[in-house]
Parts: structure tokens; C-alpha cells; sequence
């Protein structure tokens, strides 16, 4: 587990510092306790608290790409990184660390937002690219991993939990009624909600694209439950029992 704050300034206006990031980030010190870093460059700035899992002495974040236009943080796992790592090598990329998510850099040069589709794990991943004037706010396909945005006077404000949010001065720690109906009615909060007035939580299987000031939610992966009808062809029984024997070693 690591932790993420960071504002996006849509006005840039020099409004992001790394005093109000510092602060932000010590609200989520227990989600990193190994090590932490700020950066601010032009209008974006992150704070990260790391828990080290992977590569201990070499995996800091950020990560970016050859000419640092492209800069990512990542909070999570990413299970297949040694697969997409060999494919990678084989198109040019190099690697510095032995580190799980910096296969997430160069997947998003190849393939852009539709690398997170190709991604397996969990994570709450923030891009920000310098060429495109574009933020991606992207969550797991189950929504293990949080992540929340807010958007206060022209600033995108975001991180791995509320807490960190709520420490930047411009934002009210309002509640959010209907999230706690939703407790007493559901097993918990449900996506897109939190329990703040304003405060939003990417959906699990989406992406926030930030460019040109909008702000979109962009579904790139769902659960499908295809009908009897929708297979070509029927298998013999053995088949479908050694294709599950399979899927559930790789979970």
C-alpha cells in the first residue's frame, strides 16, 4: 500500500506548491511509511508516500519516460508486469529498476489510456502528460485500490484517501448525506460517492481524463456474462475443466 495527493491547476495560475503537498501527503503517511517525494512541475504536483514491496533499493516514484514529458505515479501491484516487461524490451523500452509499475510508463507510450486494460492487478495510477496537456486518474478493474478527485476553484484535487484531500485549504469538509444513506442501505459507499460533499471516487474499471479543463469518466473495462448462444463452437468438458484450472492459477 502507497499513497498519492496531488493537484492539477486548470488556470495556470502557480498555484501549486510544495508546502500545501507536503501537508497533504502527512495526512497519508501511514499508507508509505518507507519512504516519500514531492514534485511540483508547472501546474501538476504530487505528493507519494511509498511502501516498499518490489525492488526495495531502486523503485522510487515518479517514473517517467526517456525525455520526462511523461511522469506517473502508481499506488498498488501490477501482477503481470514480467510478461508485459519482456514484451516491452522487445519494442526498445529500457528499464531502470526490477520495480512491478514502471511497465506502466512505456505501456502508456505504446498504447495510451488503453494500456490500463492490458494491466492486471491493483492500482490507483495518476499519468500526467506534459506533450498532451492531459491527467488520467485510473483505478483496477475491481476498485481494490482508491482513488478520489474533487474540483475547487479551478484546480483538480486528488489522492488515494479523503483525508489527504480534505488537508488542501480551499477544500470544505462538507458531508455527503446520500453516501451515508448508502451505508445504512448498501454494504457501503457506492462509486462514485464518498462521504464528502464534492468529493468523488473514480469507479472501479474507469479513468478520469483531464484535458482542455473537462473532466470525463471513461469506462475501459466491465464484467461480461455472454449468453449460451454467443460461443462458436462447444468444447468437450475436459477442455472448459483445464481452461478454469487455469485462469484460477493465474489469479
Amino acid at each position: 500500500m502507497c499513497g498519492i495527493v496531488g493537484v492539477l491547476d486548470l488556470e495556470h495560475a502557480d498555484r501549486v506548491t510544495q508546502r500545501t503537498l507536503r501537508d497533504m501527503s502527512d495526512a497519508i503517511n501511514h499508507r508509505g511509511p518507507d519512504e516519500s517525494s514531492v514534485i511540483v512541475e508547472e501546474n501538476f504536483g504530487v505528493g507519494f508516500k511509498r511502501l516498499s514491496i518490489i525492488d526495495l533499493q531502486h523503485g522510487q516514484q515518479p517514473f517517467y519516460n526517456e525525455d520526462r514529458s511523461v511522469v506517473m505515479y502508481c499506488n498498488g501491484e501490477i501482477f503481470n508486469y514480467k510478461e508485459l516487461r519482456n514484451e516491452l524490451t522487445q519494442k526498445g523500452h529500457k528499464f531502470r529498476s526490477s520495480c512491478d509499475v514502471e511497465v506502466i510508463v512505456p505501456m502508456y507510450l505504446e498504447y495510451g489510456a488503453d494500456c490500463f486494460s492490458r494491466l492486471k492487478g491493483q492500482f490507483g495510477i495518476v499519468i500526467y502528460d506534459k506533450r498532451e496537456q492531459v491527467m488520467l486518474l485510473a483505478r483496477d478493474q475491481f476498485g481494490i485500490c482508491p482513488m478520489f478527485y474533487t474540483v475547487v476553484d479551478g484546480q483538480v484535487i486528488f489522492g488515494s484517501e479523503v483525508k489527504g484531500i480534505i488537508r488542501h485549504p480551499q477544500v470544505k469538509k462538507e458531508p455527503n448525506l446520500t453516501a451515508l444513506d448508502q451505508v445504512f442501505s448498501f454494504p457501503g459507499v457506492v462509486s462514485p460517492s464518498s462521504f464528502f460533499q464534492g468529493v468523488s471516487s473514480v469507479k472501479p474499471g474507469h479513468f478520469i481524463r483531464v484535458k482542455d479543463k473537462e473532466l470525463k469518466s471513461i469506462e475501459y473495462w466491465d464484467l461480461e456474462y455472454p449468453r449460451e448462444n454467443d460461443f462458436p463452437e462447444t468444447k468437450d468438458d475436459q477442455y472448459y475443466v483445464e481452461r478454469l484450472d487455469e485462469l484460477l492459477k493465474q489469479s
